[in-house]
């Protein structure tokens, strides 16, 4: 977990995966230069309470691909997972994905997830792909991070993210697949992700030059190619995602 002056919310998405009915897990956080004080003296008091967690602390604001970085170096674990500071995992997510991984032998997993406002109201369901494949990740951005899990030893190492500002999370599974050809995804919403005013990525238009720099940095396309496959291959599949998403919402809600 990365936070920056993430305050309150960032105790509810710890209590979330101190309460998980897997047990045998250390909490990293990495706080990523919070000028905030209720968060850093929330951080301290949460890591004195429960020896589950350790806390590091980055003198200056280095976007939270670093400081998720430096949590996958300090960990000591098989298996890596994230949640970011204002999402939240269902009591049994580690225990039912880690489960799921280890009978069909898949070294990444995701889940899908439900989308709701701080009230807790839900608002949309986000229903994960049953399989991707480098390819087709290649499209869209269809991994939520906070409903992703890898497996360190199936992987033979462990994976970072690049330091982009934002969508470093994709350029992540996008380099893991890229070895281990495939994931699979569990259609159960174990993972709840905040709608809120201000967040990393819901600007989508501001992550236009981000999506560009992972076809360049991360895939090695040339600026031409970039491009054109934002344009004629992100985009569209971007826009049926989310009418997808729309359209099982719906349904979900309705029920």
């Amino acid at each position: 977990m990365s936070t920056y002056n993430s305050g309150e919310s960032a105790a509810g998405s710890i209590g979330s995966i101190l309460g998980q009915t897997y047990g045998d897990l250390e909490l990293l956080v990495t706080d990523d230069g919070s000028t905030d004080p209720a968060t850093l003296q929330l951080l301290s008091d949460m890591a004195k309470q429960d020896g589950r967690i350790r806390v590091f602390f980055q003198k200056e604001n280095l976007g939270p691909g670093c400081a998720r970085n430096n949590s996958i170096r300090e960990a000591r674990g098989r298996y890596i997972a994230f949640c970011d500071s204002d999402d939240r995992w269902e009591p049994n997510k580690l225990e039912r994905q880690i489960r799921f991984m280890n009978e069909n032998h898949v070294a990444l997993s995701y889940t899908s997830y439900l989308r709701v406002k701080p009230s807790g109201e839900k608002v949309a369901i986000v229903i994960a792909p049953e399989r991707m494949t480098f390819g087709k990740l290649q499209m869209d951005n269809k991994i939520g991070l906070s409903t992703a899990i890898y497996d360190i030893e199936l992987l033979g190492r462990k994976y970072y993210m690049p330091l982009l500002r934002k969508r470093q999370d994709w350029g992540l599974t996008l380099t893991i697949l890229r070895d281990c050809h495939f994931a699979l995804g569990l259609r159960e919403p174990l993972t709840l992700y905040m709608v809120r005013k201000g967040s990393v990525s819901r600007n989508k238009m501001s992550l236009i030059k981000y999506n560009l720099a992972i076809y360049e940095q991360v895939l090695g396309f040339s600026k031409v190619k970039s491009v054109l496959k934002f344009c004629f291959v992100f985009m569209p599949n971007y826009i049926f995602k989310r009418l997808k998403t729309r359209w099982d919402s719906r349904k979900y809600l309705a029920d």
